[in-house]
């Protein structure tokens, strides 16, 4: 296994613009790529730029007419009628739509190449996580779905075994369509509970097809969960179903849109809190999958304040250069932040947070709603995989 670190990342994929006023904004990943350059992150990760996903690759998840439909679109916007779900408010159609999506997947594809083939250990894409695009449909801000794409390419190349983790505050839906019946994956979500999120999906009895039961994995957090309560979830469930399913490949997927000043979601997580999983991610992926480790990105829109900082200890960690929390924000990146969207950025790299959390094996209330969430959980999935609840 290769020592190398990498940072996919290509400029052109700013040009992922759903316009003016759309949440999804391309100033955070130039911000956060701006964040890893001020703390020199980019002299301790190698950085690439991959070519954009062919079509016979973006075929691997989405169907040929849907992604003639995002050609079709990306050529002429104004033919955008809703159909396939692009022109829509969440999917506005724009110039390059085509391109610039399949540019983010080939980033993905390319990273999870590398680690498969042992040419590096980990691999960073925080352009990508778009896990909305379902094979014939964009929803939910994304158009082709990277993470799917990049799963079903190691397992092209030969993976019989890939986890994928998603702590993006919204369901990874699409990423769990995709491989509903496919045993060879396994795909673990925690996110906000669909009664009051986007996509409405992600119950804890949704536990995979006919030819995969209990390959689906669904945490549905109550509203308001915040530090303690979130890390508590994920150390109840993903470290046993890692180690019960031993994957050849972690792909994990780090929407910072879980934190408490997101506008979008209601979970009240600290960018403390999300660097404490991406810590525990990393480590996942050493004990369990051999150091292969593909990280991406995902959503997140306060774009100043969090998203930045929470990518930046990503790339930081898989580069086995982690920033301490307690660091000054550099100002000239706080000056490039304002000079960008003239907001203030925030001072350090924390919240000022230090997260702790009980751990299950202690015992559980079963009249607390975090508790009530977990245990339906392992009530539903665990005796599938022939685990102990």
């Amino acid at each position: 296994m290769s020592g190398r670190r990498l940072l996919m990342w290509d400029e052109a994929v700013t040009e992922y613009d759903f316009g003016a006023g759309h949440p999804m904004d391309p100033v955070r990943l130039a911000l956060t790529m701006g964040l890893v350059r001020a703390f020199g992150l980019d002299r301790e990760i190698d950085v690439r730029a991959a070519r954009a996903a062919g079509d016979s690759t973006l075929r691997l998840v989405h169907r040929e007419d849907y992604v003639a439909a995002v050609r079709a679109v990306s050529a002429d916007p104004d033919a955008a009628d809703g159909s396939y779900g692009l022109g829509t408010p969440d999917d506005p159609a724009f110039a390059g739509m085509h391109e610039a999506s399949a540019l983010i997947a080939g980033q993905s594809v390319a990273g999870a190449e590398a680690v498969w083939r042992g040419e590096a250990e980990h691999a960073v894409n925080f352009a990508g996580g778009l896990h909305h695009a379902m094979p014939g449909g964009a929803a939910g801000f994304c158009i082709y779905n990277d993470a799917s794409i990049a799963i079903a390419r190691l397992l092209e190349l030969g993976a019989e075994r890939v986890a994928y983790v998603d702590v993006d505050v919204h369901h990874g839906d699409g990423v769990q369509a995709a491989f509903w019946d496919d045993p060879r994956v396994l795909t673990v979500s925690l996110h906000e509970h669909p009664r009051t999120l986007f996509p409405q999906t992600g119950w804890p009895e949704e536990t995979g097809g006919p030819a995969a039961e209990g390959s689906a994995v669904n945490v549905a957090l109550p509203a308001g969960t915040g530090d303690e309560g979130w890390l508590r979830a994920f150390h109840a469930t993903v470290p046993e179903l890692l180690a019960d399913f031993r994957p050849q490949v972690l792909v994990t997927q780090h929407g910072a849109d879980t934190h408490f000043e997101d506008p979008l979601a209601h979970l009240a997580v600290s960018l403390d809190a999300q660097r404490a999983v991406q810590e525990a991610c990393h480590a996942l992926a050493h004990e369990y999958a051999d150091g292969r480790w593909l990280a991406l990105g995902g959503g997140g829109y306060a774009v100043v304040d969090v998203v930045p900082r929470s990518w930046t200890h990503l790339v930081a960690i898989a580069a086995h250069r982690p920033v301490d929390p307690g660091s000054m924000v550099p100002a000239s990146w706080r000056d490039e932040a304002y000079a960008r969207t003239r907001q203030l950025a925030p001072a350090r790299m924390t919240d000022g947070r230090t997260p702790e959390w009980r751990d299950w094996e202690a015992g559980y209330d079963p009249a607390d709603r975090l508790d009530q969430a977990v245990l339906a959980t392992r009530r539903a999935v665990f005796p599938l995989r022939g685990m102990l609840v």
